[in-house]
């Protein structure tokens, strides 16, 4: 980009232009903006399916979901319900629908019962999910403070976080941490979490509480112990660090690997070798990697499952690994761009729609040509604010839809 300058000399009716370059927008920052909302729509969506109902594959590990306003109202007292990505394009089309982000081991309710017998038009024939668990996203709210998001009553610029385990998204400020959120941290559970399973603080010294993983070490460091040959073994013995890492003293053994690495096999439970941790309040953060370290014997197994959190032991039911493969189908030519989305919906109107589709498009095109031309004619800078305005002008405009029949 070019260099910031704080005013420009352009004399424009005998006065002098104010510089916004600042705030101006380029067509190289359109067009950055674009490629990153595109492969953020290629992490989340790309890895789910846009043309066919995930219902026959049963509760699918991940997947994009949402949750439709229109047929199930916010205060409703029907149940909650939600829909896959191909069903929100062929049967949710103009509906107010909430994007859930991903939930797991979700299948699609797309036209059950809870939708009043409208049924779903991709797969006709669905039972109720008994299994699906559902949290208040799915009413359009988030966080301990029960707000939409967006929010149009909040001002502040606060990142969200999704907890991994009850999957909730949370801002920044609201998970009891002061703001201190380390910048590279693989997952967040949130304070509510950790208090329903206290086992977690058994590996409290994996946590990222303060600073990055590059400041703090996160490394799992195995020393060896010198042991003489009449000296009776002895038993590995774990050591939390401070708040940063684990450190493993076992005879016979001489590495050094990093967080990622399992310091068990599985068969001996590692917990009664970890030192009391203090509880704490607030959310914690972890680095990528430490599920590894999850102690993998029968009785912590029987713990996870009992608990119904051993979708922590397996490692495909990451957030990273979801997007990860939405990434690799981009790369491969296999996931649709938005181009490809707004393609399919539009084929799955009728012709009727289509051309009004169409003419709204046009209508956008000449107004937005237009409404540019007025910056173009006093030479203004077109600062992002101004295209923010435009939009929620045609916003403003746009006339009332009825709800289609399929949510009545």
């Amino acid at each position: 980009m070019a260099e910031k300058s704080s005013s420009i000399e352009t004399p424009v009716n005998g006065q002098e232009v104010e510089d916004d370059e600042s705030n101006a927008i380029t067509m190289v920052d359109v067009l950055k903006e674009e490629t990153e909302l595109e492969e953020d729509a290629n992490a989340v969506l790309g890895a789910s399916d846009p043309l066919n109902c995930t219902y026959p594959q049963g509760y699918v590990k991940r997947q994009a979901l949402y949750a439709c306003i229109t047929c199930i109202p916010a205060d409703s007292d029907k149940e909650r319900g939600g829909v896959c990505l191909a069903c929100s394009y062929s049967c949710h089309e103009n509906h107010d629908l909430v994007e859930l982000y991903t939930k797991r081991n979700f299948r699609c309710d797309c036209g059950n019962s809870k939708f009043g017998g409208n049924k779903c038009n991709l797969e006709p024939v669905k039972e109720e999910n008994d299994k699906n668990k559902y949290n208040q996203n799915f009413k359009g709210v988030y966080c301990t403070c029960k707000r939409p998001y967006p929010d149009p009553e909040d001002t502040n610029d606060d990142e969200m976080i999704q907890c991994i385990m009850c999957e909730d998204w949370y801002h920044g400020r609201h998970l009891g941490v002061n703001n201190a959120i380390p910048k590279d941290y693989g997952e967040m559970v949130c304070e509510q979490c950790m208090s329903k399973h206290p086992f977690l603080w058994n590996y409290a010294g994996l946590c990222l509480t303060k600073g990055t993983a590059s400041e703090q070490e996160v490394d799992v460091d195995l020393k060896q112990t010198a042991v003489s040959d009449d000296s009776a073994p002895s038993t590995p013995t774990i050591l939390i660090n401070g708040s940063a890492g684990i450190e493993l003293n076992t005879p016979g053994s001489s590495q050094k690997s990093n967080v990622e690495t399992p310091i068990h096999d599985g068969k001996e439970c590692i917990l009664s070798n970890f030192k009391p941790v203090e509880q704490c309040k607030g959310a914690t953060f972890w680095p990528e990697g430490w599920r590894k370290q999850l102690c993998l014997c029968p009785k912590c197994l029987d713990n996870y499952e009992a608990s119904a959190v051993s979708y922590l032991t397996d490692l495909q039911d990451t957030v990273q690994f979801y997007e990860e493969q939405g990434k690799a189908k981009a790369a491969n030519g296999q996931a649709s761009s938005q181009y490809d989305h707004a393609m399919h919906a539009l084929s799955q109107m009728d012709r009727t729609a289509q051309i009004e589709a169409i003419h709204g498009y046009n209508d956008m095109k000449d107004q937005l040509k237009e409404y540019l031309q007025k910056f173009a004619e006093s030479r203004k800078v077109v600062r992002e604010e101004d295209i923010r305005e435009f939009f929620s002008q045609m916003a403003r405009k746009r006339p009332r839809i009825e709800v289609p029949s399929f949510c009545r």
